[in-house]
């Protein structure tokens, strides 16, 4: 699945900056960022944005000297990239396998690297609710082969959540499922 962008897209900088900026679309970076993160250099970055920004994928914005660069949400591509970019970084089957099969899950948020839209090959996932740790394993396991990346998982239920809440209040955080009620079945956030 990871090989899905570099058969369409030849740069290897800008797949990592749509990964960067559709994983959550909220984060913002600047160009000398993005260098130090990709280990390449602030030229060649430099091109990649501006490509993206001229096809209006990205936005930037200046603050005082430096220019911040984000996903354009309003974009007509927005949604579609936004989810090709979930199947390749491998959300969409952390969400299938965990939501379907793991017991009273009642929310779960991706943290840190991934949440600033970070590719760093560890997925951080909070899982809160009732879940049977053993099924959870397997889950994992299984997970990580297919989509090629680790997963460090914490479980709480939502009564230890609540409490936790503050800790977690300046983490980057992205919630990408939550229970709608007790009534509804399961639903996806995207």
């Amino acid at each position: 699945m990871p090989d899905l962008f570099s058969g369409l897209i030849a740069s290897k900088t800008r797949i990592k900056l749509l990964i960067r900026f559709f994983l959550n679309p909220d984060a913002r970076s600047y160009l000398r960022e993005l260098s130090r993160e990709f280990n390449v250099s602030s030229n060649s970055v430099r091109e990649e944005l501006n490509q993206l920004k001229q096809t209006r994928l990205l936005v930037a914005e200046k603050n005082g000297r430096q220019v911040f660069y984000k996903a354009n949400k309003k974009h007509p591509l927005f949604p579609e990239l936004k989810q090709m970019v979930a199947k390749v970084v491998g959300f969409d089957q952390v969400i299938e396998n965990l939501a379907a099969r793991l017991g009273e899950l009642e929310s779960a948020y991706v943290l840190d690297d991934y949440a600033e839209g970070k590719d760093s090959g560890i997925i951080d996932l909070l899982l809160v609710g009732e879940i049977d740790a053993m099924q959870l394993d397997d889950l994992r396991g299984k997970t990580e082969k297919y989509i090629k990346r680790k997963i460090r998982t914490l479980v709480m239920s939502a009564h230890e959540f609540e409490s936790f809440k503050h800790q977690i209040k300046n983490r980057p955080r992205l919630l990408i499922w939550q229970r709608e009620n007790e009534d509804d079945p399961p639903a996806a956030i995207s």
